[in-house]
C-alpha cells in the first residue's frame, strides 16, 4: 500500500534533488521523484536495493512507495526540480521514499562523525555487511550513510545506509566492477575487519539467497519506474542471481586493491 504524502517539509541535498514529505502514516520520508535530475531507474533502484538489503538483515533506510498527488504538487511551489538550466514541477504519481529516522524536529542525524566518535557507533560492523552489498551490486557512488542520534538519557549512534540509486550502475543496469567502488571514504570503519569471519551472517545470506528472494523483491516495484521494460528487470535480476557466487572474488580485489580498505585483515 503506498504511503500518501501530505505536506512538504524541505528540500534535500543531493544530485536527485529529493523532497522530504510527511505522509500518511505520520512517518516522513525523503523523496525522489521520476523527473529527478539524475535517471528514472533511480527509483526502481532505490526500492530493489532496499528490499534486498533488508533481506540481508543491513541497517538501511525502509523504502516505501510514496503516492504526490497534482493538488499538493500544484499547491506547494517548492516541489520543483532543476533540469537542463530550468525549473520544472515534481511528476506526480508514484515516487520512490526513504523513511526518515524520526521527526525531523526532534531527531539528530549528522552526515559525518569525527573520528574520535566512531568508537560511539552502536553498529560500526554492519559496515562490513555493506561492503559485500556494494561489491555485489556494482555501486558506482561510494557509501553513503548518516549516523542517528539515540534520544537521551541514551548515548551514541547508530549508522543507517542511505542513498542505493546509484547501485546497478545508476540508469544502466550493467557492471563495471572496480574493487574500490561503494567503499566509505573514510575507511577508519573497516577496521575491525579481520577475515572472512567479520562479513558474516551477511556473507552466508548473500551466498545463499534464492533467486525468488529477488523476484519478490522486484514484485513491488512501480513498472513506470523502468518504463514497464520487464525484460530488461529479468536480465537484472538474472545477473545479481549470478554475481552471488562471484562475491568473494570481489571482496578480495578489494582488499588487494593499492588503497587497501582493510588495513587490518591478516
Amino acid at each position: 500500500m503506498p504511503r500518501r504524502a501530505l505536506e512538504h517539509i524541505r528540500r534535500m541535498r543531493g544530485g536527485a534533488q529529493a523532497h522530504l514529505l510527511r505522509c500518511d502514516d505520520g512517518a516522513y520520508y525523503v523523496t525522489k521523484f521520476q523527473n529527478n535530475p539524475q535517471h528514472l531507474r533511480i527509483l526502481a533502484n532505490e526500492m530493489l536495493c532496499g528490499k534486498l538489503a533488508q533481506d540481508l538483515g543491513l541497517p538501511v533506510a525502509r523504502p516505501e512507495v510514496v503516492e504526490v498527488a497534482a493538488e499538493l504538487i500544484d499547491g506547494t511551489p517548492e516541489l520543483r526540480v532543476h533540469k537542463a538550466g530550468k525549473w520544472e514541477k515534481c511528476r506526480s504519481g508514484f515516487q520512490f521514499g526513504s523513511r526518515f529516522p524520526g521527526s525531523p524536529l526532534q531527531t539528530l542525524v549528522y552526515d559525518l562523525l569525527p573520528d574520535e566518535r566512531l568508537g560511539d557507533v552502536e553498529n560500526l560492523g554492519d559496515f562490513a555487511g555493506m561492503v559485500l552489498f556494494d561489491q555485489w551490486t556494482c555501486n558506482t557512488n561510494g557509501r553513503q550513510v548518516i549516523f542517528v542520534a539515540h534520544a537521551p538519557p541514551r548515548r551514541g549512534y547508530r549508522v543507517q545506509m542511505i542513498d542505493q540509486g546509484f547501485c546497478l550502475n545508476a540508469g544502466e543496469w550493467n557492471f563495471p566492477d572496480s574493487p574500490l567502488r561503494g567503499l566509505y571514504h573514510r575507511h577508519r570503519v573497516y577496521a575491525g575487519i579481520r577475515g572472512w569471519a567479520d562479513f558474516e551472517p551477511w556473507l552466508t545470506r548473500l551466498e545463499s539467497l534464492s533467486p525468488a528472494a529477488l523476484d519478490q523483491a522486484a514484485a513491488g516495484l512501480p513498472p513506470e519506474w523502468y518504463n514497464a521494460d520487464t525484460e530488461a528487470m529479468d536480465r537484472l535480476l538474472e545477473q545479481l542471481d549470478r554475481r552471488r557466487q562471484r562475491i568473494r572474488e570481489l571482496i578480495a580485489a578489494a582488499k588487494n586493491s593499492s588503497r587497501q580498505p582493510f588495513p587490518n585483515w591478516s
